[in-house]
């Protein structure tokens, strides 16, 4: 049985077929493919969430059609992905940045920052991931660093040395290509108690 982006299943075996080809891919491939990859094996169910389109014009051809002619994109309520995982709600935004010193904090939008804080609040699991594209170097930063940093700093971008020190990378995988949920895997501890005995000390 054929899988999407290139997962097979043999044997009862997942086979992730990696095209070299593609490696300039955009973070955002990555992840969704990371994410097929983690449904197919029945490791966590998340998403992208789709774009919202504001449609501004439609035309009817005939009395059961109907043709979209004109929209646009809007601003995402919330963030890019959400799912679950060992029980647990996930919700973060994904993001690229080509500057080789600095993350623009204007590249996420203030209520995307509300909402990732409320996840955290609420005890979910909500971060961000961020790629460097001239260093090659993906970052996963939690909520709460994400909030602190913005709380303390009157800085408008996030440096390079900061997600260095107070984030986790990412190493780019085989199987899958970016297998963020090890680095969760390592913050949780494993278990339910731990997690929410860990969450209590840093509130």
């Amino acid at each position: 049985m054929n899988y999407p982006n290139g997962i097979k299943k043999r044997e009862n075996k997942i086979i992730y077929e990696t095209n070299y080809s593609n490696r300039g891919m955009v973070l955002e491939n990555e992840l969704n493919i990371s994410n097929e990859y983690y449904k197919a094996i029945d490791k966590a169910y998340i998403f992208k969430k789709p774009t919202p389109i504001k449609i501004t014009k439609v035309n009817y051809p005939s009395r059961n059609k109907a043709v979209i002619t004109e929209g646009y994109f809007t601003t995402p309520s919330t963030t890019d992905y959400n799912g679950l995982y060992k029980g647990k709600y996930i919700d973060f935004e994904a993001k690229e940045t080509k500057s080789k010193t600095s993350f623009a904090l204007s590249n996420i939008h203030e209520h995307q920052i509300e909402h990732l804080k409320n996840i955290d609040k609420h005890k979910g699991i909500a971060f961000i991931i961020v790629r460097f594209s001239y260093h090659n170097k993906t970052f996963l930063l939690m909520a709460k660093d994400l909030i602190k940093y913005i709380i303390t700093e009157e800085r408008k971008s996030i440096p390079l040395s900061y997600f260095e020190k107070n984030a986790y990378e990412i190493k780019e995988n085989y199987t899958p290509r970016l297998d963020y949920l090890k680095i969760i895997d390592q913050i949780i501890g494993g278990t339910e108690y731990e997690w929410k005995k860990r969450h209590k000390k840093e509130k």
